[in-house]
């Protein structure tokens, strides 16, 4: 096993970052093993308190850690919890639109990462793949990364949790108030950015205690176009001519053309009172995302005649044949090849889509802690939280070229260039022959084409999942083997409801159009407007009216009704009774924590399901008890380094929609399909092992290594049921084949992690160096994966090796900053190496799929105008690289016996963004 080599980009970094940190490390090592200096900041220095306040709260924890502070969050263009934490060392984000969504620790699976407010697990709107983009990051004083998982956590915290501590009124010594407004611009289609926030906290002395109250809220909008292209591909079987196994089709190629409006917006409120040693403190936060879209969508079905290709296999002439006795797809011998070529008289099947979701998260906890006299403390908690999932689709039209060839357009395609879709249309002509076609007039404007209206349908459908937990451990301090040990026992209960209602109208008939007043001819159905993208298009066409699809479908509702998706509601509830006795001993050469979790987990699913032909609710219920243990060492080698060791292990489950019992049960082929109830979830045991070097005056560095092994690995694939779960009526169902998630193999990940952090102004004297250079300061981490995974054998594919699903072999950033007189320039780095998507059972779709490569470039300035008003400005996605994903057909290939390279040409999808500018001024008093 060998480690990925580091790009030249990623070396140049960190050659920067150690021709810095050379010097001020050695300079730090004759400064001797004494008390670490405290680095005294002012307010015009907010870069450089927050990372100290940060690697303050890093270096007391007893277990591996990674902070970000509240004014960290604040210094960089960072609108949510995604993008703000992937600043830290050992994350990576997945993005959506160009925006951070997800959150990858150490480049394991973003499902294996979990999200908490003050320690207590949320669940997501979307279920276990924690959506960190639905976070505004303005609620936070701090974000906690643990990356190695302690008793006191739960189970399912596999790779590591990113903790959301909320502000607290005793965070500041009196009255606080704060506020911000802020304008931009999307460069793509010129679009507008609002965001305002405002906080306000005081705290209050009651003579014998103290409370204090903080409220805030946030408001972020965003108008936004994006460029986009899709290309699916295929093996087509009507293809038998020589060398056919390594061709792949284009079946479909589209554009989607979004106009969106993306809000985000929370309220939250937090009192606390303590005194002494009691405390109680109850909180409450709602957030909220919305993403209202317009999305066009023309799609060229280029297989649609796909038929008329004799299977024949003999070798052939590939000469251009313009003239073809069939449609021209997949036939070579016309002269087309799966990235060049004609086709005659295909399907445009468009789809004019408006959508209305939105997520949120209203999460209320009441806490509180005590302490008693001989060294005993006791914590309670109750925690209430609803996560919503609204994915209604306020309408959405088809329109279909009509049956007749001569009516349809001749396509040739270009495919070659990676980062382009050519697709450039003419009218199709009918020859003497009447299976005979050619290309006619180009054509321009794609809505010249005869495309009636094909159907309306309305979608209503909201996920909701009401969550309970209750908390209470109790603590003892004592001594313990010469040191100070705290030895803590505690119980957590967690039931969590996920309740999935979904319904359609489905509008299809010529009389239904009529009454609902919907036009059928889509140029009466559209706008006459500019494109507002940039992507190079061979075609013009018109964004549909968003008004006269909200006119159609309260026509449609107010006149028909609505119909359940039976396949697609379910009710999962989920149990965890979880124990767990720790302790922690601090002695002067370190800590220690140790211990072990016990969880006794029970599901319960109920949906409508087909069993044997007959439709019917089915309940299916599984239990299991899973034991978690855990260890941590931490060695101060002096007084500025720390050895930090740990053995820990978790347990990540499927998502609830894949936990549901909708199924369709075939005994007469003895098939089971749909979600899977009897799934076991993955298990993981990590190792660590990593130095830090926290260096005096100011300063840090740090190296690690890490390892995870994973059982039961979670795949979407066909084998064996292999469970009595859905046995009745006296039939045994364990042996049927079951399609859907299921465990497979084994795997691992391994990797580096390496941190660089300096300020240059506590060197300036004694570097020599001018006052006014005291203001630069360099922030750099990298983490170098490589991770293996056993994907079972399917049908005549064979074992393979894959790397885990998520995991970029190198994911890295930098920072570059400049910060005196007020003034403070930020200039951020983030990429990521390509990562697997998704897995392949065969070859198809043209084989497994692949994220490209990601960078970021982000830029932010501010000044401080006096010390109560600042002013800021940033920009982001300066690169404006776009977001691809692509098949790759080569790992299938060489397993079934044809060696094939890594061939990155087959692109399935490419966004592009655009740059976005925001100013504005921050106050507070």
């Amino acid at each position: 096993m060998t480690l990925p080599t580091p790009s030249a980009a990623l070396r140049l970094a960190l050659l920067c970052s150690t021709a810095l940190a050379a010097p001020l490390a050695a300079q730090a090592q004759e400064a001797g093993s004494g008390a670490v200096s405290e680095l005294v900041i002012t307010a015009s220095r907010p870069i450089a308190e927050s990372e100290a306040a940060a690697l303050r709260t890093q270096k007391a924890s007893d277990s591996l850690v990674a902070v970000a502070a509240s004014d960290s969050v604040g210094r960089l263009p960072d609108q949510n919890i995604a993008q703000a934490a992937s600043r830290l060392p050992g994350v990576a984000v997945e993005r959506d639109q160009g925006q951070a969504r997800y959150v990858s620790l150490r480049g394991a699976p973003n499902y294996w990462t979990t999200l908490s407010f003050d320690g207590i697990n949320v669940v997501s709107p979307e279920g276990r793949d924690a959506r960190f983009d639905s976070v505004p990051s303005a609620i936070a004083s701090q974000i906690i990364v643990s990356k190695a998982v302690t008793p006191d956590m739960p189970g399912e915290t596999v790779s590591g949790n990113v903790n959301i501590i909320t502000r607290s009124a005793f965070d500041y010594p009196g009255l606080k108030l704060g506020a911000k407004a802020g304008y931009g611009v999307a460069e793509l289609g010129d679009k507008p950015q609002y965001e305002a926030y405002g906080v306000a906290s005081n705290r209050y002395d009651l003579g014998d205690g103290e409370v204090g109250f903080v409220l805030s809220a946030s408001y972020f909008q965003r108008d936004m176009v994006t460029d986009n292209f899709e290309t699916d591909y295929e093996r087509v079987s009507q293809d038998q001519r020589p060398g056919n196994l390594t061709r792949f089709w284009a079946h479909e190629a589209e554009n989607k053309l979004y106009r969106l409006t993306r809000k985000n917006w929370s309220v939250s409120g937090r009192g606390d009172w303590r005194q002494g040693d009691n405390q109680i403190s109850f909180r409450s936060i709602y957030t909220t995302f919305t993403d209202d879209e317009m999305r066009d969508n023309y799609r060229f079905d280029l297989d649609d005649r796909q038929s008329d290709l004799a299977p024949l296999t003999d070798a052939c002439p590939t000469t251009v044949n313009p003239t073809p006795t069939n449609t021209g797809y997949a036939d070579v011998c016309i002269g087309n090849t799966p990235l060049k070529g004609t086709v005659y008289g295909i399907d445009i099947r468009q789809r004019s889509t408006l959508r209305a979701f939105e997520q949120s998260i209203f999460t209320n906890t009441l806490e509180g802690q005590h302490g008693f006299d001989g060294g005993w403390t006791l914590n309670w908690l109750a925690n209430y939280t609803e996560s919503t999932d609204d994915r209604s689709v306020v309408g959405e039209t088809t329109w279909e070229s009509p049956s007749t060839r001569t009516l349809r357009p001749t396509v040739a395609y270009d495919f070659s260039d990676p980062e382009r879709s050519r697709v450039l249309l003419s009218t199709t002509l009918q020859l003497s022959s009447p299976t005979r076609y050619q290309a006619g007039t180009p054509v321009k404007a794609i809505d010249t084409f005869t495309k009636p209206l094909t159907g309306l349908t309305i979608l209503d459908a909201v996920d909701t999942t009401e969550a309970y937990t209750g908390r209470v451990w109790v603590a003892k301090e004592a001594d313990f083997l010469g040191g100070e040990a705290t030895f803590r026992v505690g119980l957590q209960y967690d039931q969590r409801t996920k309740v999935a209602d979904e319904k359609n109208l489905v509008v299809n008939q010529a009389a239904q159009f009529t009454a609902i007043g919907i036009p059928t001819d889509y140029n009466a159905f559209s706008l006459d407007q500019a494109f507002l993208g940039k992507i190079p298009m061979d075609y013009t066409f018109r964004y549909f009216d968003a008004d006269k699809m909200r006119a159609a479908a309260g026509a449609a509702r107010k006149a028909y009704a609505f119909t359940p998706v039976t396949g697609n509601n379910f009710e999962v509830r989920e149990q965890v009774l979880a124990g767990y006795a720790m302790g922690t001993v601090k002695w002067d050469w370190g800590s220690a924590i140790g211990g072990v979790r016990v969880e006794s987990l029970k599901n319960r699913g109920t949906a409508v399901a087909t069993v044997a032909g007959v439709t019917g609710p089915i309940t299916a219920e599984s239990d299991r008890t899973l034991v978690f243990p855990s260890l941590h060492v931490n060695v101060n080698l002096d007084e500025t380094k720390k050895l930090r060791l740990s053995y820990n292990s978790g347990a990540a489950r499927a998502d609830y929609d894949q936990l549901r019992p909708n199924v369709t049960v075939n005994d007469a082929n003895q098939s089971i399909s749909g979600g899977n109830p009897a799934v076991r979830p993955e298990l993981a045991h990590g190792f660590d092992a990593y130095l830090e070097w926290y260096v005096e005056p100011q300063g840090y560095l740090m190296a690690g290594v890490f390892f995870k092994r994973v059982e039961d690995v979670l795949y979407r694939q066909t084998r064996t049921f292999g469970s009595d779960a859905l046995n009745s009526n006296g039939i045994d169902r364990s042996g049927y084949i079951f399609s859907g998630i299921t465990n497979g193999g084994d795997g691992r990940l391994v990797g580096l992690e390496l941190a660089a952090q300096f300020q240059l102004d506590p060197w300036v004297d004694s570097l020599g160096v001018p006052e006014w250079m005291g203001g630069f300061g360099v922030s750099a981490n990298a983490t170098f994966n490589n991770s293996q995974v056993l994907k079972p054998a399917i049908g005549s594919i064979p074992v393979r090796k894959l790397r885990l699903p998520g995991t970029s072999d190198e994911i890295y950033n930098v920072s570059g900053y400049y910060e005196k007189y007020g003034l403070s320039l930020r200039l951020s780095y983030q990429k990521r190496s390509t990562w697997l998507d998704g897995f392949a059972d065969d070859l198809t779709d043209a084989g497994d799929t692949y994220w490209d490569a990601d960078d970021e470039l982000d830029f932010s300035a501010r000044y401080e105008v006096n010390k109560n008003v600042e002013v800021y400005f940033d920009a982001t996605n300066l690169l404006n690289n776009p977001g691809r994903r692509f098949a790759e057909p080569g790992n299938l290939l060489t397993a079934t016996g044809i060696p094939t390279g890594f061939t990155d040409i087959y692109t399935i999808e490419y966004e592009r963004f655009g740059r976005r500018f925001a100013g504005g001024v921050r106050v507070t008093f």
